[in-house]
């Protein structure tokens, strides 16, 4: 089992790193006490969620709010079954991609966490829907001309044309062909997920992330 100092909560789940699994989850809770956490599928969406919070001033560790990435969707039903009603009893909140809505549904109900839940159902108890994922919700949200400012300002630009120009990409759209190549390496995606957040208006973060802080710092 990973033993985790309570004195540096989340500096230990900072990624790229292997997925963090629901006993080490819930040791980490015990080990700062926390009263609620942010489910989140990956690193990068970590990264968002904690730049976020920088920039809104918002201290989640002073509020004893984690955010724990869960290695991917398939892992949500035994992150809620540790942390849930049915385990410490943590007030939950995440985030998912459109795709796996339908998933992330069912994992609730089976969960005890409602019956019949409709999306606006489910974000009632604390769980959003990023269109289609949060990487794609913060590029429209900057712009691709802002986006490619950031590459630019992260030495990455050259690189990107590189990327533009490989025959799997000429066809795409420049909101998907940065999607894809923030996408192409864990560390890019991770450190993307602060950056994206630190260049967007805070009038337009994602509504789907903006909330789903929202209804765990209540």
């Amino acid at each position: 089992m990973t033993h985790v100092h309570p004195s540096a909560p989340e500096a230990h789940l900072r990624g790229p790193r292997p997925p963090l699994i629901p006993a080490a989850a819930r040791e980490l809770v015990l080990a700062v006490n926390a009263r609620a956490a942010i489910l989140v599928e990956g690193w990068s969406d970590q990264a968002a969620v904690l730049a976020l919070a920088r920039r809104r001033g918002w201290d989640l560790r002073t509020e004893r709010i984690l955010t724990l990435p869960i290695g991917g969707v398939t892992n949500l039903g035994a992150f809620l079954q540790a942390l849930g009603t049915s385990g410490l009893g943590l007030r939950l909140a995440g985030l998912c991609d459109a795709a796996e809505e339908n998933y992330v549904r069912r994992n609730l109900e089976r969960a005890g966490m409602g019956t019949g839940l409709t999306r606006t159902g489910m974000e009632a108890i604390g769980f959003f829907v990023c269109e289609a994922d949060l990487e794609d919700e913060l590029i429209r949200a900057l712009g691709t001309t802002a986006v490619v400012a950031v590459l630019d300002a992260e030495g990455e630009l050259k690189s990107f044309r590189r990327f533009q120009e490989q025959p799997g990409q000429r066809s795409r759209s420049l909101n998907a062909q940065l999607h894809r190549f923030i996408g192409t390496r864990a560390r890019r995606k991770v450190r993307y997920g602060s950056l994206l957040i630190d260049a967007v208006d805070l009038t337009l973060v994602p509504r789907a992330l903006e909330l789903a802080v929202a209804h765990v710092r209540v």
